[in-house]
């Protein structure tokens, strides 16, 4: 009889804290140790976590709005760095794979930031990072534009790994050069929105990452980790609380290599888990 690699996926749903690198790092390593505790193969947090999501990108240009865009270069992440360090070594003490969304720092030109997703492996080394190719509308004025050096599937004990950020689930090729090197497991990275107030409000981007992650599980045959992220009001510096628009529930999910949801959704600030064998993936894939 075939044995096939069993595993536990962990979608990391919590807020960092806010414009601190260092104090989110702590706390990224305290979530990272706890999905470990709780068994888990791969721990996931959401679109750049480490330090958090530029929510003020669509404000107007006032002295506030600049003073908080310097200050979230300051606390931008290096790779490699002794953030980055920390990851590693939490990753390899702990024997669990990270995926984690951080706002990169380019060491040449140390002005310019990109919305990268950070692969490190259970024995603590950096597998690789994804650049967002395209950030999204006002992201654009915060985040650089990647490139396509890291679309990139890594093999793993337990299967093939792969991560996007938020809207490049929107965009076909992306997922097809992932899905063309045979993705088992992916990472789909979200920033969360809130649910709509009125049942004739327009659909909200939380439905669609819903659904654009469910679609690209079926497309793949792959198990998706869904992880939106957390914010709250009272979660971001008074000094910048006047930028929060809405607060961020979440909304995280694990999806099978089927297309169908089999944790969540999230609310608040937890550890969604789910197992997965690569039976389903080779399953799916086969039919």
């Amino acid at each position: 009889m075939t044995i096939y690699p069993e595993f536990t996926l962990a979608a990391i749903q919590a807020a960092p804290i806010l414009f601190d690198r260092d104090a989110s790092t702590d706390k990224a390593c305290q979530l990272i140790e706890q999905a470990a505790e709780r068994g888990a193969t791969l721990a996931a947090f959401s679109e750049t976590w480490l330090p958090g999501y530029p929510f003020f990108a669509g404000a107007p240009s006032t002295a506030l709005r600049w003073k908080a865009a310097a200050e979230y270069l300051a606390n931008a992440v290096e790779i490699p760095s002794p953030s980055t360090d920390r990851l590693c070594a939490v990753a390899r003490r702990a024997g669990i794979d990270v995926v984690i969304g951080v706002v990169e720092l380019d060491k040449r030109t140390r002005g310019t930031v990109y919305c990268t997703l950070l692969f490190i492996s259970r024995e603590g080394e950096i597998l690789g990072r994804h650049r967002k190719l395209k950030p999204t509308h006002v992201e654009r004025t915060t985040w650089g534009e990647g490139d396509a050096a890291g679309l990139q599937v890594y093999e793993r004990p337990y299967g093939r790994l792969s991560g996007l950020n938020c809207w490049e689930h929107n965009m076909v090729l992306p997922g097809y050069v992932l899905m063309a090197q045979g993705t088992q497991i992916h990472v789909a990275a979200w920033p969360g929105r809130e649910r709509p107030k009125a049942p004739e409000a327009p659909i909200p981007l939380w439905s669609r990452q819903l659904l654009l992650s469910r679609a690209f599980a079926s497309q793949a045959g792959c198990y998706v980790v869904l992880v939106g992220a957390v914010r709250l009001a009272e979660q971001v510096p008074e000094r910048y609380r006047e930028f929060h628009r809405e607060d961020q529930p979440g909304d995280t999910y694990i999806i099978d290599p089927r297309g169908e949801v089999i944790a969540g959704p999230a609310k608040g600030e937890t550890i969604l888990t789910a197992p997965g064998s690569l039976e389903a993936v080779l399953a799916a894939k086969a039919s």
